[in-house]
């Protein structure tokens, strides 16, 4: 395997997890704006603070 070709590789993977990273937000801001109970909205919005959270001080 040349390098090329393992730069090519690490990109695609990067790239597929990205798409999977934006169709789980997608999917929890889906869930917090249109649930029917107050309480899956409520989770929702929780997942949603978890998965946005900045890097930073903690």
């Amino acid at each position: 395997m040349s390098l090329l070709s393992a730069v090519h590789d690490g990109a695609l993977a990067a790239g597929v997890a990205s798409l999977l990273y934006a169709g789980t937000v997608t999917t929890a801001a889906l869930t917090a704006l249109l649930a029917p109970s107050p309480a899956r909205r409520r989770a929702g919005r929780e997942v949603l603070t978890i998965l946005l959270r900045r890097g930073g001080s903690r």
